[in-house]
Formats: structure tokens, C-alpha cells, sequence
């Protein structure tokens, strides 16, 4: 038995899935036609499989809050599966979607992650850990916010970011849950992976830019309509395909690590791309793009320590930049190395990204960490492996 449901813009399969807490191969069981089609368009229906175990009658005096709680389930994954129900006018006898829940745990770590998911995630870390500043660098094209999260308030700071390339948006989820993690361990006065975190809290200002490019991740996560700003532009970037998952670019098809004043001739030469594509064109100029102009004025604006940039795949981590590199470096990069089992590579032959920039600007420690293994965007099961290695490599940068 099924009830049908109408997309709305924005969803995705995996939003969609977790709206009434089920998994995606339960919505392709009721929907066999959906894998024939990499997404979702408004207006378009999708059969909801009725579990009616996952139901609930509203009783007297029942609240989402308390049912929440009761249920092991967090507030927002309760509202979420029920979009319809007013929480402040909750009617007796009405029938309430209990989704499937993985606890209490605000970032999940099981589905794609995309600029909805990133949002409401911060909304709610900020509302469970206060101690969390959020604030805007910027807007991509589209004029979507790029937030950065600073936890922690000692002299010494570090910045991280992920999701430069749109297909490599699990980079934002490796960064998100390491925020949630962190919060916890903090609040908690726990230590997490061995390290006193209320020291590092003391010591230390980690400022995260999770989502570089969010549009991109949109386009690759959402597809495009012919109601897009870009519509036909992006479908002749991409070669009349409609399948944007190999998409790294913003959406004016500019690679957003191509973009920094770093030599960025030598590269734009180098990749031989004269205009618009899904991957690797340098833009018109050195910072011609939002995001790019947003993380470079921001990254001037704070007196980083070293940052790190985070991309996908290789277990691999890039330390140099034509010899500008600190002197610790190379040190440095076999710590992170010990610390997540990556190789440590002295690279050549690249220009331009924001790494190469920030070495050659600053003359301090830069890294880009290339998480993960095999063919972009990499699956979500790879997830708990990639974090277990990844956070080693975040926890040793607080101390570096």
C-alpha cells in the first residue's frame, strides 16, 4: 500500500527517503521507474510506501518535543517527516509519521549531503551548542550564503573548507560531523579520539567553510529545469547530457581550485579548457567567480596558522608549492599522515588552487587533503572509513 506524494523543488530521492523515514530502496521498490532517472522534478509524483509501524496517534497532552525524547529521535527528524503537522496545534487523534531515526545525533551520516542538509544541520548545532559562531563569507552566483562555523576561541587559528568541487560534496559531510563531534566532546567536557578537547577549545579558533560551492552540489545532487537561470548554457556545458553527477565546476562552469592568483596562467595553459565545462576551465581571470572572491577575501581577513583544503580521492595529502612552503612542512604533513594513514605527496605541476595561493601568500602550512577512494562523487558507504581517517587528520591539525 502506498500513498502518493508530490516533489517539491529541492527534493532528492534521499530527502524524500529521510522525510518519511525510509531508505531509498524502499522508495525504488514502490517506484521502479525512478531508477531510470537520476532525479527528481517538481510536480512529479512518488509513491510512499505506508509502513504502519512507523505511525503514531496523537494522544492528550503530546508534544513533538515530548515524542521526540520517547522515541530517541531528534526534534528536526520528527518535523521533517511531518511537514503538514503544526507543532504548536497538535489535534487529538491525528496520525503523526514516526521516521526511522539514528538517534540523537544531529548531522546523518547515511545519505547524500547537500546545501538543505547543511543548512538546517547548522541551525540546529547552533540551537544545541551556542557556543558555535555562524557567519556568512559570501554568496555563490545564485546568491546562496556560504557559511563558515567557528568553533573554539584561542589565539592560535586554523581553517578548514570542503566542497570546492560539486561532485565532492561528502567533503561537507566529513566537515559537518566533525563540528557535531566536537560541539559534543566540548560540551561534554569528553575527550574525543583520546584528545582533550577543552584544551584544544582553549588553544585553538577552527574556522570551517564546509560548502565552498553550493550551487555546484545542487546541480549534482538535484539536476536542472528548464525554469534554471542556467538552463540551456549548463546543458551545453555538460554535452546536451542531462546528468550532471561528474559535475566539479560553479555553476557558470568555472572550477572554483583553478581560481586563485597562483600562477594562474601556467594552469589555465596547462589545462588547455577555453570555456565552460563540468570540470577543470580557470575562468576568465584569477578570482572571477564569487565563491572563489569570498574564501580568498576571508581567508585575508583572518591570520591562519594553516589550512586545509578538503577534496576527493586518493588518500593523499599535498604539502608544497614551489619550494614556498615553510620549512616544517614536510614534518608536518608526515604527522597528518601518521595520523589517517594517507601518503604524504610532494606535489608538482599544479597552480592556482587555493592551497598554492595561501602558501605562496602567506608562506605558512597549507594542505589539501585528498579523502577517500575511487570514481567521484564516492559512495556514501564509504563515509565511516573516510571520517575515521579524516578526523585524525583534523584532530593533528589543532595542534600543528
Amino acid at each position: 500500500m502506498t500513498f502518493p506524494y508530490v516533489v517539491r523543488r529541492g527534493d532528492t530521492l534521499h530527502r524524500v527517503a529521510r522525510r518519511y523515514g525510509m531508505n531509498v530502496t524502499a522508495l525504488y521498490g514502490a517506484n521502479p521507474h525512478l531508477k531510470e532517472h537520476s532525479y527528481l522534478y517538481p510536480g512529479q509524483i512518488v509513491h510512499i510506501p505506508v509502513r504502519t509501524a512507523s505511525r503514531y496517534v496523537i494522544q492528550a497532552g503530546d508534544t513533538l518535543w515530548d515524542l521526540a525524547l520517547r522515541f530517541n529521535m531528534s526534534l528536526a527528524e520528527l518535523q521533517a517527516a511531518n511537514p503538514d503537522a503544526d507543532p504548536r496545534r497538535l489535534r487529538i487523534g491525528q496520525t503523526i509519521v514516526l521516521p526511522v531515526s539514528k538517534g540523537l545525533s544531529i548531522v546523518e551520516t547515511d545519505a547524500e549531503y547537500g546545501y538543505a542538509e547543511l543548512k538546517d544541520d547548522l541551525d540546529r548545532l547552533l540551537a544545541t551548542y551556542p557556543f558555535l559562531e555562524i557567519t556568512v563569507i559570501g554568496q555563490s552566483v545564485l546568491g546562496k550564503d556560504i557559511p563558515a562555523v567557528r568553533i573554539g576561541n584561542g589565539p592560535r587559528e586554523v581553517h578548514y573548507n570542503g566542497a570546492f568541487h560539486a561532485n565532492e560534496w561528502i567533503t561537507s559531510l566529513l566537515l559537518m560531523k566533525f563540528i557535531e563531534d566536537y560541539a559534543s566532546a566540548y560540551a561534554g567536557r569528553k575527550p574525543l579520539r583520546n584528545r582533550d578537547m577543552t584544551a584544544l577549545y582553549e588553544q585553538s579558533s577552527l574556522w570551517v567553510v564546509p560548502m565552498v560551492n553550493p550551487d555546484g552540489v545542487e546541480l549534482v545532487q538535484q539536476g536542472v529545469t528548464p525554469g534554471h537561470p542556467y538552463y540551456k548554457d549548463l546543458l551545453r556545458w555538460n554535452y546536451d547530457s542531462q546528468q550532471f553527477s561528474r559535475w566539479k565546476a560553479n555553476i557558470r562552469g568555472v572550477d572554483l581550485n583553478d581560481q586563485f592568483p597562483a600562477h594562474w596562467e601556467a594552469e589555465r595553459d596547462r589545462r588547455e579548457v577555453t570555456g565552460p565545462g563540468p570540470r577543470d576551465y580557470a575562468g576568465p581571470a584569477p578570482l572571477s567567480e564569487p565563491e572563489a572572491q569570498a574564501i580568498e577575501a576571508f581567508t585575508r581577513g583572518r591570520s591562519f596558522r594553516l589550512v586545509m583544503a578538503f577534496h576527493t580521492q586518493g588518500r593523499e595529502i599535498y604539502w608544497n608549492y614551489r619550494g614556498l612552503e615553510p620549512p616544517e612542512a614536510e614534518e608536518a604533513a608526515r604527522r597528518l599522515a601518521k595520523a589517517s594513514g594517507y601518503r604524504a605527496v610532494k606535489l608538482s605541476g599544479s597552480d592556482a588552487g587555493y592551497k598554492d595561493w595561501f602558501i605562496q601568500e602567506f608562506g605558512r602550512l597549507g594542505f589539501t587533503i585528498e579523502a577517500g577512494t575511487g570514481i567521484n562523487p564516492l559512495p556514501i558507504g564509504q563515509f565511516p572509513q573516510m571520517y575515521d581517517e579524516a578526523v585524525g587528520i583534523m584532530l593533528e591539525g589543532l595542534k600543528l
